[in-house]
């Protein structure tokens, strides 16, 4: 072990006991220099107890309807009770809830509205849609170390629904699923492209590929925000078929090439001037992604680039979404894990490329980006 390693260590050590001394808290919680940190501290050691109760109280207002019937306040606990099936104690209970998580408002006693943030979910379908999709991670959750000591590959609610084939096809039987997926991904692709937007140019692209691009929400976005874009979607015959159809209906079929075949078999098509992998390495374990990008490697001619955009591990500001909830979410889905930026990196130049950076968003909670160069 390093010397400076051995400090680190040290040091940690030392802090977490002063830390845990309850004279230490009482002192602390005292000084008038560090009370707000130590408030600080204590505000965040409950957000950690409480936070499944705080996004049952989200699941709740989503489920029920509130944002919605919140739109028309302001409205008494009884009107609110009357339009959600419940009695006027059990809505005020919800309205309260909200109102401490800035959901919901009392600007006059008596009288509700929505708040700061529930004004933010009642406009936007899309985050609504990520709030009823949870429910699934939350029920592999209910035991989280017997999910941790499971077989990954045995079924778990993320995984049945996250199943490609089945979420995508078999819409006679299993109309809701694929109803909730083509939402969620419609939705969550929204945000991922809002971030590539606000961080990059497209200015210097002319043909752009999007690998594992679905039904084509991604390079719908792209391609209507740079209309000189022609733009390749390349995922399973069916998939790619369908997608192909959709992004035709948005841009012009003139701008759209559907290209049929499976990401980690089949060979990527070539001539395009950018790739694109958008929430696709995430998804996998370390040996098939890093297969993928040597697979596309092959693919790119000198000086051509690759574009890496979704949520990756240890992103100052954004770590607890990285680690604690990507990586139980993954984990539940039964494959890949989020990672961090080095790591990517790292993988790119195993795989060939000459040149990788990352590219800062402003909300990296939807998506980091990495632009690495053939």
């Amino acid at each position: 072990m390093r010397q400076w390693d051995a400090f680190r260590i040290g040091y940690a050590s030392r802090r977490n006991r002063l830390f845990a001394s309850p004279r230490f808290q009482h002192w602390a919680a005292r000084l008038p220099l560090i009370r707000w940190i130590a408030r600080s501290r204590a505000n965040g050691a409950f957000d950690l107890l409480a936070g499944f109760a705080y996004s049952q109280v989200l699941r709740a207002w989503v489920e029920g309807g509130l944002f919605d019937i919140l739109k028309d306040g302001p409205l008494t606990p009884t009107t609110v009770a009357g339009r959600m099936d419940l009695s006027e104690d059990a809505a005020l209970t919800l309205l309260r809830a909200g109102r401490s998580l800035m959901l919901a408002e009392e600007p006059v006693p008596g009288f509700w509205m929505l708040g700061e943030q529930g004004a933010v979910f009642a406009t936007n379908p899309g985050v609504q849609a990520m709030v009823r999709h949870h429910r699934l991670l939350y029920a592999d959750l209910a035991d989280p170390l017997a999910l941790l000591r499971a077989d990954r590959k045995e079924p778990t609610a993320l995984s049945r629904f996250w199943t490609y084939a089945g979420a995508l096809h078999g819409a006679s039987e299993r109309g809701a699923d694929t109803a909730e997926y083509s939402e969620l991904m419609a939705a969550s692709q929204h945000f991922v492209a809002d971030e590539v937007l606000a961080a990059m140019s497209f200015r210097d692209v002319e043909r752009l590929l999007d690998v594992g691009g679905g039904h084509g929400a991604f390079l719908g976005h792209i391609g209507e925000a740079w209309p000189h874009l022609r733009l390749g979607l390349f995922d399973l015959p069916e998939v790619a078929q369908r997608g192909a159809t959709l992004l035709s209906e948005a841009v012009g079929t003139a701008r759209v090439t559907a290209h049929q075949g499976n990401f980690f078999n089949d060979s990527i098509p070539q001539g395009y001037d950018m790739v694109s992998l958008i929430r696709i390495l995430h998804d996998h374990d370390d040996a098939p992604a890093q297969a993928l990008l040597a697979n596309i490697r092959a693919s790119l001619a000198p000086g051509a680039r690759l574009l890496i955009a979704e949520p990756m591990a240890q992103i100052p500001g954004a770590e607890p979404m990285g680690e604690a909830f990507f990586g139980l979410y993954l984990w539940a889905m039964g494959s890949g894990r989020p990672r961090s930026p080095q790591e990517l990196i790292a993988m790119l130049r195993r795989a060939g490329f000459a040149r990788a950076q990352v590219v800062a968003t402003a909300q990296p909670v939807n998506a980091s980006v990495i632009i690495a160069t053939a």
